[in-house]
């Protein structure tokens, strides 16, 4: 009975190891300029900031006996730190002063936060009229996108990593993405494995589906009295979307000409690459900035596409927001297609 009143009266204790906290809460918090905050978070202070008022109300935890919950600002700067290096777990705890665990449960509690509060607000079509004039300043009319899709490494799986081994050997999950004229994402479709052709994952979308159907550019039939899209030359043309030669020819998907080319068929090829190297910087970017897609993911088939979505969520909020893409953040991009 004494012993047992000693384990009684014994005082109850956190379970989790105590770290340091003090690199956060006074040198990032207090000391950083914006010009670390852009390294670092890929966004000044102003604009990160502005992301936590968003996902705070989907963000909030409540503190309990064994634990005080991890505020909402060093939740979002722990996912934003992991997804914009290729750093692990256990280095970004240690930064942060928490465990490698909460490292992880931080990623995917941001990463689902921003799919289901911004996904839809931030990855839209916007204004067409607005992308259809940027495409024709850049000499394509009536343009409304340019689609391609990309792969992002991932570890074997097991029992079906041979559908995940792409054309160029190694495994990876595709992402497919239409952009505007300025490079930022209007529709996404994430998941497919890397060994299916591009032409399969956009037949397979509800993109495909809209263009298909007429519907996807329906809202810009009518400009006040004017029909859109506007007659090219004496020709009535759809708003096209702009493909490379993996992708089917379609009325509303323009596609370069091979074989022997004639001037004008040069001309056409020269303007269509033109407007379709939006894509292709817009994919450089967003590895660029959250380059933990560049090295094999760990995270399940579950997971990963809410990671990579949310990483293009946030590719659209910093060029909305004009944050500088800095030199170097390129290196490396280029060797995965």
């Amino acid at each position: 009975m004494l012993l047992m009143g000693q384990v009684l009266s014994m005082e109850r204790r956190f379970w989790a190891r105590e770290t340091s906290t003090d690199w956060w809460d006074c040198i990032v918090l207090q000391v950083w300029d914006d010009s670390q905050w852009l390294r670092n978070f890929r966004m000044h202070k102003g604009t990160f900031m502005e992301l936590c008022d968003l996902l705070s109300p989907a963000l909030k935890r409540q503190n309990t006996k064994m634990r005080a919950a991890l505020i909402v600002e060093k939740r979002v700067a722990i996912a934003l730190w992991k997804l914009a290096t290729p750093d692990s777990y256990r280095s970004v705890g240690n930064q942060f002063g928490v465990g490698k665990s909460t490292v992880g449960a931080a990623v995917m509690q941001v990463a689902k936060a921003i799919t289901e509060v911004l996904l839809r607000k931030v990855v839209t079509l916007g204004n067409v009229q607005v992308i259809v004039d940027g495409f024709a300043a850049m000499g394509f009319p009536n343009c409304g996108g340019a689609i391609d899709g990309t792969h992002i490494p991932i570890l074997a799986l097991e029992h079906q990593g041979t559908q995940y081994i792409n054309r160029k050997g190694y495994f990876s999950m595709v992402l497919q993405a239409l952009v505007d004229h300025k490079g930022c994402f209007t529709n996404i479709n994430v998941g497919w494995p890397g060994r299916v052709h591009d032409a399969r994952v956009f037949r397979n979308t509800t993109l495909f589906k809209g263009l298909q159907q007429g519907t996807y550019f329906l809202d810009q039939k009518i400009v006040g009295d004017v029909e859109m899209p506007k007659p090219v030359g004496d020709v009535e043309m759809p708003i096209v979307i702009l493909g490379d030669p993996a992708y089917p020819l379609m009325p509303w998907l323009m596609k370069p000409y091979t074989g022997s080319l004639d001037r004008s068929q040069e001309l056409f090829n020269y303007r269509l690459s033109k407007c379709r190297m939006v894509v292709e910087c817009a994919f450089g970017h967003l590895k660029g900035r959250w380059r933990s897609l560049l090295t094999r993911s760990d995270l399940s088939q579950t997971n990963l596409p809410i990671v990579i979505s949310a990483c293009c969520v946030l590719h659209n909020l910093c060029e909305s927001k004009g944050e500088t893409f800095m030199v170097g953040w390129e290196a490396g991009t280029n060797r995965l297609a």
